[in-house]
């Protein structure tokens, strides 16, 4: 009997415990001695973009899917070699989409008939060279390509842009919170808080103009870069007193 009731004190031992820790546990967080004010403000650099993302692609058509297939695979074949002869690497050219899709002809109270297949292999190719990045097209519709999309243009080293816009986001929040305190006759003592909510560097829409000009066909395709918003966005927590 005893050896039983030395192990039950063992095992409640702890449990007694319990309560204080919770009570612990619960205990609410110190309120700063103040009034809190929460502001949320957007910071803005501008950049030119460095960097166009174009998708060009071959699109054939034939009676039969193989050799659908067959001449796209040989047009396609002359882009790859356009671009790699125009000195953009490998790392910079991607497969994004490759399909081949049977082509009907529909009549009425009839089922559809098919006719033939088309085929489309399409890349998407990253200019480093915004400036040359038109005459590489019009050398990509020289070898075959039929398919193009874009630009979408972008930075391709954001931090450093992205670094003033939280800079500017900051100045704007405290600038913001100065206003609050003094139109409520008080004074900001310090930042409690500060969270990033938000940033933006990638692809803008492009501010592009893509064309050819019918009754000149040597010129070149003009892409304008344009400038591009990097934002970044804050929500700052102040102390007014």
């Amino acid at each position: 009997m005893r050896l039983f009731a030395t192990a039950c004190l063992l095992t409640l031992s702890p449990l007694a415990a319990l309560p204080a820790a919770a009570q612990v546990a619960g205990a609410p967080a110190m309120i700063p001695d103040g009034t809190i004010l929460d502001v949320s403000a957007t910071g803005k650099t501008t950049r030119v973009p460095d960097i166009a993302t174009i998708r060009a692609g071959v699109v054939t058509q034939n009676a039969t899917a193989a050799a659908a297939l067959a001449d796209n695979a040989k047009r396609m074949v002359g882009v790859l070699a356009a671009l790699k002869a125009a000195g953009v690497q490998p790392r910079d050219i991607a497969t994004s989409n490759v399909s081949l899709q049977p082509q009907y002809r529909y009549a009425e109270n009839q089922p559809p008939a098919i006719t033939g297949y088309q085929a489309s292999n399409t890349v998407s190719i990253r200019f480093r060279d915004v400036a040359k990045s038109g005459a590489i097209l019009d050398a990509l519709v020289a070898q075959g390509a039929n398919q193009i999309d874009g630009p979408s243009l972008s930075l391709d080293q954001p931090d450093a842009a992205l670094d003033e816009a939280r800079t500017d986001a900051i100045k704007r929040a405290r600038a913001r919170a100065d206003l609050y305190a003094k139109a409520a006759g008080l004074t900001v003592v310090r930042i409690l808080s500060i969270s990033e909510s938000g940033e933006m560097a990638g692809p803008q829409p492009p501010v592009v103009y893509m064309a050819r000009v019918a009754a000149a066909p040597k010129a070149d395709t003009a892409i304008a870069p344009g400038e591009t918003d990097v934002t970044a966005t804050v929500s700052v927590r102040f102390l007014l007193k």
